[in-house]
């Protein structure tokens, strides 16, 4: 496998991150940090590593769900529980600008890493954590996984259509919301360290990162002190607005205001509706929402997906196809927009992988190293610390690395 894919550019270039994090929440954020220069350095426990490394469908003994969240790193085997491991770790961080660990909270102090140790011994050093409720409060010390955290933010309670169960988002949305959000908080904390010369801690946590994504829903409710209904595909506070119809499938259309609203109704020919009593404004269409629904079901039926799509498009009326995921990366924009990228894994081939989210004119984000294989860079790195082939050895005789 190479060693990398190409000259490592992008705005963190230069930054070194000491990465001890594991599944989801942590490694996205890193990879984010690598997508755009910095230098990671993942820290894996030896013989067995990150836990996704064997989760997910495999291809040449590779697992696919590890390389969505682990491109631009280098991984480092050590192992955290024995002295000579953590000694490591502090050499690494000497010259590290970011910790980043998603371990429950206590675990860093166990390790003789509490936050009054890291800011006494590695006052530059900006330290990034994940947990699931906070370091801080009766759930502290409470195990959490995506799916909790959006049972409990609140998250899963407005999703779902009235009167029927509460539903999660498939995706693990709450890790990556953290791992966002904790990038964005160490991007913002090196900023501050230009100017200041010290480190942060930073600290997310996957139930607050849904709740802080809550908007106008926790805006309602701290208003009325009602609880939002769970209102499926439709919106809770307007209407027309969600899913319809068409003669062969559903077109979701989203006219978000009354000036959308009357291009939408003028697109099919049914302005005459807002002179009708039930739909005058938004608040008597919300309250005869199924009424409206079916006469404009009963129009919108009449054509295609695609025929609906080109006519509102043309009209100024935002509106989509529900898309697959096959349709999503087929779609023409979404390759124009480079989504969909190729991580070249030597030996073990191409593997796809979503793209870049971010996109920067001066600094692009860029793959420079592949997804590593366990331990694929442990000597390298141990040597660029400056321990010896004989040393080296003997770590490894220890399992130690």
């Amino acid at each position: 496998m190479p060693d990398s894919a190409s000259p490592t550019t992008g705005s963190l270039q230069g930054i070194r991150v000491i990465d001890l994090t594991r599944v989801i929440s942590g490694p996205f954020c890193t990879q984010m940090l690598g997508d755009h220069g910095a230098e990671v350095i993942k820290v894996e426990p030896p013989g067995r590593g990150d836990i996704v490394r064997s989760q997910g469908n495999m291809v040449n003994g590779f697992s696919w769900y590890f390389a969505q969240f682990n491109r631009n790193k280098r991984s480092l085997t050590l192992d955290l529980r024995q002295e000579e491991g953590k000694a490591i770790l502090n050499r690494l961080l000497e010259d590290a600008d970011v910790l980043v660990e998603n371990f429950r909270p206590g675990v860093m102090a166990r390790m003789g890493l509490d936050d009054a140790t890291l800011r006494e011994r590695f006052p530059h050093l900006v330290v990034g954590r994940i947990n699931g409720f906070g370091s801080s409060g009766p759930y502290r010390d409470r195990p959490a996984y995506d799916f909790i955290a959006q049972a409990m933010s609140g998250f899963m309670g407005v999703n779902g259509r009235e009167g029927g169960e509460p539903m999660r988002a498939a995706p693990p949305i709450s890790d990556m919301v953290a791992s966002q959000n904790l990038a964005f908080g160490i991007s913002a904390a090196l900023v501050r360290r230009e100017r200041t010369g010290q480190g942060e801690i930073v600290e997310t946590a996957l139930t607050n990162g849904l709740i802080g994504m809550m908007g106008y829903l926790a805006a309602e409710y701290f208003a009325t002190g009602e609880v939002p209904k769970r209102t499926g595909n439709d919106h809770p506070m307007l209407y027309p607005y969600g899913l319809f119809q068409a003669s062969d499938g559903e077109v979701a259309i989203a006219p978000s205001n009354d000036i959308m609203v009357e291009r939408f109704l003028g697109a099919l020919d049914m302005l005459s509706l807002l002179e009708d009593e039930r739909f005058l404004d938004n608040r008597r269409r919300m309250d005869n929402r199924e009424a409206l629904r079916e006469i404009l079901n009963r129009a919108i039926e009449t054509r295609s997906v695609d025929e609906w799509i080109a006519h509102f498009n043309a009209a100024g009326v935002p509106c989509g196809r529900v898309h697959d995921l096959r349709e999503t990366f087929e779609d023409p924009q979404v390759l124009a927009q480079q989504m969909a990228l190729e991580l070249d894994q030597g030996a073990d081939g191409k593997v796809p992988t979503t793209g870049f989210p971010v996109k920067m004119q001066e600094a692009p984000a860029s793959i420079h190293h592949p997804v590593p294989r366990l331990g694929e860079h442990t000597e390298a790195i141990l040597a660029e610390l400056g321990l010896a082939d004989a040393e080296r050895d003997t770590l490894r005789a220890k399992g130690i690395i």
